[in-house]
């Protein structure tokens, strides 16, 4: 497998370049997490980092990645193809006015 040396923006990997593997396209992943053991024996703590063109290339296509840091670990949109299981449904019909 092909890997590449990624810069990381902010929070605690600030300013380290990882080798990050990359996929059957040459990117790398869109969201890479981080696990990060707590000392306590607690669960782990998981830090999300988002993909983010480096610099624009030729005619303002990137071919270098870059992670930035994202505190609030959302998640990435999930495609919606029309044959894809809703998420959740809510409790009820619905018709039903009763809550």
């Amino acid at each position: 497998m092909k890997s590449e040396d990624t810069p990381f923006e902010g929070g605690p990997l600030d300013g380290r370049v990882l080798p990050v593997l990359l996929g059957i396209t040459g990117h790398p992943p869109k969201t890479y997490r981080v696990p990060v053991p707590d000392p306590h024996g607690g669960p782990p703590t998981v830090l999300v980092y988002h993909r983010v063109p480096r610099t624009p290339g030729r005619m303002g296509l990137s071919r270098r990645w870059k992670y930035e840091y994202d505190p609030e670990g959302r998640q990435t949109r999930r495609l919606n193809w029309p044959w894809s299981k809703p998420a959740a449904t809510p409790q009820g019909k619905p018709d039903d006015t009763n809550e």
